[in-house]
């Protein structure tokens, strides 16, 4: 059970969560459409991210969507991103000057401003999918059980 009741706007249990307020909602879609679809970043790593990041910070909701992320490590473009992501999640506080360094050998700073504002959304939205126990049941898109996870 959820810790608040959901909305009737909204389309996903997770937009009916956040649909108490229309005007909320329909920024956050809004948003979420526009790092989707206005990005000059590749989708796929961003789907990558997404999934790294849900199992960084618990959110059983997105960690069924997608199931983990199944990109290849020895890339070090996705290595490096991976290492931010999950420094991100773990402690944002300690991300340094040199952190910013590593991402600008791959990453032009249109792609960084993007990369950051996509890690920082999608980690609010997992955040307060797992504040509000949105849990596995919820999600309609799932590609893998939380069980078959080995969490």
């Amino acid at each position: 059970m959820t810790r608040i009741n959901f909305a009737e706007n909204g389309k996903t249990s997770f937009e009916k969560l956040i649909g108490h307020n229309t005007q909320i909602l329909e920024k956050w879609i809004e948003l979420e459409e526009s790092f989707w679809k206005k990005t000059s970043l590749d989708k796929d790593l961003l789907e990558q991210i997404r999934r790294a990041m849900a199992f960084e910070n618990g959110c059983e909701y997105c960690m069924v969507k997608g199931g983990r992320p199944n990109f290849d490590q020895t890339k070090i473009k996705t290595a490096t991103v991976t290492a931010f992501v999950e420094l991100f999640c773990k402690d944002h506080q300690s991300i340094s000057n040199v952190h910013f360094e590593m991402l600008k050998e791959f990453f032009s700073e249109k792609e960084i401003s993007e990369l950051c504002t996509f890690i920082a959304f999608i980690s609010a939205s997992q955040k307060l999918g797992k504040i509000f126990n949105l849990t596995e049941n919820y999600q309609l898109n799932a590609v893998v059980q939380l069980k078959d996870l080995n969490l």
